[in-house]
């Protein structure tokens, strides 16, 4: 079946690129001519649509996998004009990867939407479906100008969907949201005009010629312009200081819109990723990784204000959005190193952290609903709405005997209850890295690329200097943090909470969840296959020549020869009459 899809994969190639955005695109311009009232087409077709889409991506992650060369790569030329002439799509290792992760959070959320969130509002299934095309675009686009409309694209969708539900919590987030983002969006159009200016490009590829061929007088500016882009990426990226509308936005969203919102931050460490190793790399010359001590200062300290931000919060929907900072100082600060192993690590590190995060902006939805509404009916009742609370499995009044036929005080924990407690379990093991789950495994590989010499690269110093040894602390002390966080809200709505009802929990909620933490322990199942992947997306990533060689090598597909016009025939003259 592999072998089928590969060589399908390999036949649709390189217009199969455009898939994850075409798809996306027609599906919510045909979920717009549907009248609002049929709610449950709307639904199959998002669903159907999602679903269709991550296949998509997953077929795309194995034709690139499958690829032979050092990047992997596949591109598209969508007007047919060369780069850097013309809009190019390209599709390597990194955006397979985000794309696959984009899907997996998008099919989860759309389903835990069906439960009764899509039902807030208008809209919603074709605003889902246009921040998909956002994503997806994003992670392919090759030229700056599109990486821009993409964004614009994402963040219109985004603002409906936060604005989903109405109520003031969320009216107040969202005007919040939408001006600290229109903002960075203005400081993106600053930012890419001054580096057209300068070297007449906004093709990735190219821009990386132009940045190692910069004259030295123009190379101040050309750091300048870069910075202003990289400011706007930064709040995208929720760096500190410029984080404060996060945690309020986040939190106000809807449960599914919030665990859409966790890949928003990671929108803009992939832009950040991908240029600062395109256009600051080793290959840059006098510029080469200019900023990375930045990057890594700002990381740190973001990552400390995210692990204590856990630590003040008491709201679930709080903790997930801290978390969400936490991780991203986490990855941020990994990244100003600059070295191949540790930026595999963080790719590892980003999947699990991602899908945990998503899963507790779910959880978080049921727990608050059920610590709410919890007391409103009698204990044990059992409801036709709540599959997981069958007969068998509810509290029973009955006493259990132990040998000495002495009365041992307990009761049966219902399905619902210990499906949301395992999977608050689960999330607070990957966000803090304790074993067996991918955030363990992530963090432990960023501790080994720190502290092994190496692991740091051919040009990394002789031993880890104090920026690494400041980050292996602080990856252990946020992990201590965020545990002490966790552990008391877990107390708080598990251990603590007495003469509740059973939690009432539907298929399509419990389902989603359990989806995303799966995923969490294939990552663990599949460690080696995974950190391989990363770690030669890594090394793409850090040797962009292939990257720059494939996009400006691309050639337009020729026009069709027309073919030769038949001789005209000779009127009153049969074919025998006419021959020599």
């Amino acid at each position: 079946m592999t072998a089928l899809l590969l060589e399908w994969a390999a036949q649709s190639m390189p217009h199969l690129i455009l898939a994850p955005m075409a798809l996306p695109l027609f599906s919510a311009a045909l979920m717009l001519l549907v009248r609002e009232e049929r709610r449950s087409t709307k639904v199959v077709i998002n669903l159907a649509a999602t679903l269709l889409g991550w296949c998509v991506a997953v077929v795309l992650l194995l034709q690139v996998h499958g690829t032979a060369g050092p990047a992997g790569l596949g591109v598209y030329l969508p007007g047919n004009w060369p780069a850097p002439f013309g809009i190019v799509l390209a599709l390597d290792r990194l955006s397979a990867l985000m794309l696959v992760l984009t899907s997996t959070v998008a099919l989860a959320a759309a389903l835990f939407s069906t439960a009764r969130w899509h039902r807030a509002g208008v809209h919603f299934h074709p605003l889902f479906q246009f921040q998909l095309m956002g994503l997806a675009g994003a992670f392919l686009t090759a030229d700056l100008f599109n990486l821009f409309v993409f964004f614009e694209i994402l963040l219109a969708a985004s603002y409906g969907l936060l604005l989903h539900g109405s109520g003031r919590p969320r009216v107040s987030a969202g005007l919040h949201y939408i001006a600290i983002n229109l903002a960075a969006s203005s400081l993106f159009l600053v930012g890419a005009s001054m580096l057209y200016g300068i070297t007449g490009t906004l093709n990735m590829a190219d821009l990386a010629q132009s940045v190692a061929e910069a004259s030295a007088a123009d190379r101040g500016l050309l750091h300048g312009a870069a910075a202003i882009l990289g400011l706007a990426f930064l709040i995208k990226a929720a760096v500190w200081p410029l984080n404060f509308w996060l945690v309020p936005a986040y939190s106000a969203a809807t449960a599914p819109v919030g665990a859409l919102f966790a890949l928003m931050t990671k929108v803009g460490l992939y832009a950040l990723l991908r240029l600062w190793t395109l256009l600051f790399g080793a290959e840059a010359g006098a510029s080469a990784l200019w900023g990375g001590p930045w990057l890594v200062g700002a990381g740190m300290v973001t990552l400390v204000f995210g692990a204590i931000g856990m630590l003040g919060s008491q709201r679930l929907g709080h903790l997930a959005g801290f978390g969400t900072i936490l991780s991203s100082g986490t990855l941020l600060a990994a990244l100003g190193f600059g070295h191949s192993p540790l930026t595999g690590a963080l790719l590892y590190y980003l999947l699990g952290s991602t899908l945990a995060l998503s899963a507790l902006f779910l959880l978080a939805d049921l727990i608050d609903r059920w610590r709410n509404d919890g007391f409103e009916r009698a204990p044990h009742e059992a409801s036709d709405d709540a599959p997981f609370l069958t007969a068998d499995l509810l509290p029973s009044d009955e006493h259990n005997l132990d040998a000495n036929e002495e009365v041992l005080i307990g009761q049966v924990i219902p399905a619902a209850a210990a499906l949301l407690g395992l999977a608050f379990i689960a999330c607070t093991l990957v966000i803090t890295g304790l074993p067996p789950l991918p955030g363990f495994i992530g963090k432990f590989a960023m501790a080994h690329a720190l502290l092994n010499p190496q692991g740091l690269g051919g040009s990394g110093p002789a031993a880890p200097t104090a920026a690494h040894w400041g980050l292996l602390a602080l990856l252990l002390g946020s992990g201590l943090l965020a545990l002490l966080a966790l552990t008391r809200a877990g107390i708080r709505h598990f251990w603590a909470a007495h003469g509740r009802a059973a939690p009432r929990l539907l298929v399509v909620e419990g389902l989603p969840i359990a989806g995303l933490l799966l995923a969490c322990l294939g990552l663990v199942w599949q460690a080696g296959p995974v950190m391989e992947y990363t770690q030669a997306t890594a090394r793409a990533l850090h040797a962009p020549s292939a990257y720059v060689r494939a996009i400006l090598s691309a050639r337009p597909v020729p026009n069709p020869v027309a073919a030769p016009a038949p001789a005209p025939r000779a009127q009153g003259r049969t074919p025998s009459e006419r021959r020599p």
